[in-house]
């Protein structure tokens, strides 16, 4: 089996456990979520997508960001055995949505730049796109907000052609799943949204 095939098939197995916890609000996604940056970190390199592979950096900073803030609120009160309790899923608020436009606009802006100027990537534009969607979809994952999932499907849907162009097939295929699977998410969270 060669290198690209086992570290798709590898992503794929993490991946899929990983939206399952995510699906569920299981804060255990966090801990997936710093092993299958690693896998993804050098399947992305070899294949030259390199704002993917360094964005693998930013996961695990964001996996123990995520980690963190969903174990401090836990802590303020309830049991420990349902650690995702205290921390309600809720709608983006009005106010956050231009400082969230701005960051995704100045993360693309710097991402395209960085890659046109120093790497010999032949994707720049989509890569600094996912790459800059992902910054934004993960700090509202760790804040439990529903329309995370409307940025993650953006992400996933561009992301599915931008893996066939570089032939990576399965993990194409994966971020296909991604894609139906964030709408299901966003339906599930908005329910649990409105219920609390």
């Amino acid at each position: 089996m060669d290198w690209k095939l086992f570290l798709q098939l590898t992503g794929i197995v993490l991946g899929l456990l990983y939206l399952w916890l995510e699906y569920r609000a299981d804060i255990r996604l966090w801990i997936v979520g710093l092993v299958m940056p690693c896998v993804h970190g050098v399947l992305y390199f070899k294949s030259g997508l390199y704002a993917d592979c360094s964005m693998q950096l930013y996961y695990i900073l964001a996996g123990l960001y995520g980690w963190f803030v969903w174990r401090k609120t836990s802590s303020r009160g309830g049991p420990r055995e349902h650690p995702t309790e205290q921390m309600l899923i809720r709608h983006t608020p009005g106010r956050f949505v231009p400082a969230l436009a701005a960051a995704y606009v100045a993360a693309h802006a710097a991402i395209y730049f960085v890659l046109v100027r120093f790497t010999n990537s032949t994707v720049p534009f989509w890569d600094a796109l996912t790459t800059a969607l992902s910054v934004v979809a993960m700090w509202m994952l760790s804040r439990k907000l529903v329309e995370q999932w409307l940025v993650w499907g953006i992400v996933d849907a561009i992301t599915v052609g931008l893996y066939l162009y570089k032939q990576i097939p399965f993990t194409a295929g994966l971020y296909l799943l991604y894609t139906g699977l964030a709408v299901a998410g966003y339906l599930r969270w908005r329910r649990a949204a409105r219920s609390s």
